[in-house]
C-alpha cells in the first residue's frame, strides 16, 4: 500500500513540474511577444515622425508638380496583352510597343510609287509592301518631363531597307497656366492627318492633298512648339511652333527633292542664316459636344517658311479641318459609331526666276520665270462601325491648281500639279484591338494620264499597349 502511494506521489510530482515548466515557457513567450510588439509600435511612431517631417519639408521647399503615373509593383499580377510592356524604376518608366503594318495588292498604274501613291507609307509596288514596323517608346522622364520616340523600319520598292527616326521629343508636364512645351523631332501641328502615324489612319494610304502639298512623309522636323489650353468651357487649344525648314520632311520648303526639278526649278536647301530661314507653324483647335451622342472638333492651321527655288522666296500653306463623331449611349466596346473627317489645304508657292531645268529634253537648261503658284485640294471620309470589330469606310480625294504656271504654258503641263481625283471604299476587320485586316479599292482619275484601278489588302499587328491617340 505504501509502495502504491509512493508511486502516485512521484507521478504527481513529475506532472506538476512539467505543467510548471510549460506554464513558465508560455509566460516567457507571452512576455517576449509583448516586448516585440511594444518595440514595433515605438519604431512605427519614429517612422511616422520622420515621414511627417519629410512631408512638411517638401511642402515648404518644392513647388507643386505633376504626379507621374503610378508604377505597378513587379509581379503584382499576371501580364495581359492590354497592359503596357513597362520598364520602370521609381517615378521614371518607359512603355515599349511595336506596330507592324504590311500591304499586298496590285494596280493597273505603271508608276505606283510617286504616281498613284504619293505617301511615303503607302503601298509602293505590286506584291507586298512593308508600310512600316514602328517601335514606340514613351514614358515619364521625371516629375517634370515625359518623352516619346518612334523608330520605323521600311523597305522601298527596290527592296532596300532603311530605318528612320520619325519622332523623338521631350514634353513638359508641370508648367503653370495650362502651358506645355515640346522640343525635339516631332510631327508638325497642322490639320489631323499630319500628326497621325499611319497605323491610326482609317485607310490604307495617305490622302492625295497631304502627299502633294505636305510631302510624302508629311511635315516633321527638329524644333520646338508651345501649346496653351485656353480656359474655356469647351476644349480649346492654341499651338505655335518653330522648326528647321530644310530636308525631305519639309517638301514644300527648303528641300532639294533629290536634285530633280520641282515645279519647273532645281531646288537649293541653303543654310540657316537668320530667323527668316526657319519654318513657322500655327494651329487653333476647338471641340464641342453637340448632343449627348455627338461631338465635333474643328481646327485651322498655317505654315510659313522659305523654299529652295530662289534666294528670297517663300511658301505659305493654310488648312482647315473638321471631325464629327456619333456614338449612341448604348454603345458597347466603341460600337456602333459613325465618324466624318474632312480637310482642305491651300498652298502659295513663290518661285524665283531661273535657268535651270531641262524641261524640253533637248539637253539644254531652259529659262523659267518667277511667279507664285497656287495649289489646293481636299479629302472627305466617312467611317461606319456597324458591328463590333467591323468598320466600313469611303473616302473622296481631289487636288488641283487655281491657275496655270507660266513655265507650263511655255514647256507643257507638270504632272506634280495636274488635276486628279480618287474614290476609295474599304472594309476593316479588327479581330482584337491588337490586329487588323483591311481591304481597299482605289479608283484614280489622273486627267491626261488616265484612269487606274488598285486593290490593296492591309494587315497589321500590335505588340504591347500603344499610347493613346488624340480624339
Amino acid at each position: 500500500m505504501k509502495q502504491k502511494f509512493l508511486k502516485w506521489s512521484v507521478v504527481s510530482l513529475v506532472a506538476s513540474l512539467a505543467v510548471g515548466v510549460v506554464s513558465a515557457q508560455e509566460t516567457n513567450e507571452v512576455e517576449l511577444l509583448r516586448r516585440e510588439l511594444r518595440e514595433m509600435r515605438e519604431h512605427m511612431q519614429v517612422l511616422e515622425q520622420k515621414l511627417g517631417s519629410i512631408e512638411q519639408k517638401s511642402v515648404v521647399v518644392a513647388a507643386p508638380v505633376a504626379t507621374p503615373p503610378e508604377t505597378p509593383p513587379v509581379g503584382s499580377s499576371a501580364w495581359k496583352p492590354a497592359d503596357a510592356l513597362r520598364v520602370a524604376k521609381g517615378g521614371a518608366y518607359v512603355d515599349v510597343s511595336m506596330v507592324a503594318t504590311f500591304a499586298v495588292g496590285a494596280s493597273t498604274a505603271s508608276d505606283i510609287q510617286g504616281g498613284t501613291q504619293l505617301g511615303g507609307h503607302d503601298p509602293n509596288q505590286r506584291g507586298f509592301t512593308v508600310q512600316g514596323a514602328e517601335l514606340n517608346l514613351q514614358g515619364a522622364v521625371d516629375p517634370y518631363f515625359r518623352g516619346n520616340a518612334n523608330v520605323v523600319f521600311q523597305l522601298d520598292s527596290g527592296g532596300e531597307s532603311f530605318v528612320e527616326l520619325e519622332e523623338a521629343w521631350l514634353e513638359t508636364t508641370s508648367l503653370p497656366g495650362n502651358v506645355q512645351i515640346r522640343a525635339g523631332q516631332y510631327l508638325t501641328e497642322f490639320g489631323r492627318i499630319n500628326t497621325q502615324h499611319p497605323h491610326t489612319w482609317g485607310f490604307v494610304d495617305a490622302p492625295l492633298v497631304s502627299g502633294r502639298l505636305l510631302g510624302e512623309d508629311g511635315v516633321r522636323n527638329p524644333g520646338a512648339r508651345i501649346s496653351w489650353l485656353v480656359p474655356t468651357p469647351f476644349y480649346s487649344e492654341l499651338f505655335f511652333g518653330v522648326q528647321d525648314s530644310q530636308g525631305g520632311t519639309a517638301a514644300s520648303f527648303r528641300s532639294r527633292h533629290g536634285g530633280v526639278g520641282y515645279l519647273g526649278r532645281l531646288q537649293d536647301e541653303g543654310q540657316v542664316k537668320s530667323a527668316g530661314d526657319m519654318l513657322y507653324s500655327a494651329r487653333y483647335a476647338a471641340s464641342f459636344d453637340l448632343t449627348d451622342t455627338q461631338t465635333i472638333l474643328a481646327g485651322a492651321s498655317a505654315l510659313f517658311g522659305p523654299n529652295g527655288s530662289g534666294t528670297d522666296t517663300d511658301t505659305q500653306i493654310y488648312g482647315v479641318d473638321v471631325y464629327w463623331k456619333w456614338k449612341p449611349d448604348n454603345a458597347h466596346a466603341g460600337f456602333p459609331f459613325v465618324s466624318w473627317q474632312t480637310e482642305a489645304m491651300l498652298r502659295k508657292y513663290q518661285t524665283g526666276a531661273a535657268t535651270s531645268v531641262d524641261l524640253t529634253g533637248d539637253g539644254f537648261p531652259d529659262f523659267v520665270p518667277g511667279e507664285t503658284l497656287t495649289d489646293w485640294g481636299l479629302y472627305s471620309q466617312v467611317l461606319y462601325g456597324f458591328r463590333p470589330g467591323w468598320v466600313a469606310g469611303l473616302r473622296g480625294d481631289y487636288v488641283t491648281r487655281s491657275k496655270s504656271a507660266a513655265y507650263e504654258v511655255l514647256y507643257g503641263a507638270d504632272p506634280n500639279r495636274a488635276t486628279r481625283w480618287r474614290i476609295s471604299p474599304n472594309l476593316t476587320w479588327y479581330p482584337t484591338e491588337f490586329s487588323k485586316l483591311r481591304l481597299q479599292y482605289n479608283y484614280d482619275d489622273r486627267g491626261r494620264i488616265g484612269q487606274d484601278h488598285s486593290v490593296w489588302l492591309q494587315f497589321e499587328f500590335l505588340l504591347g499597349a500603344h499610347a493613346a491617340h488624340k480624339f
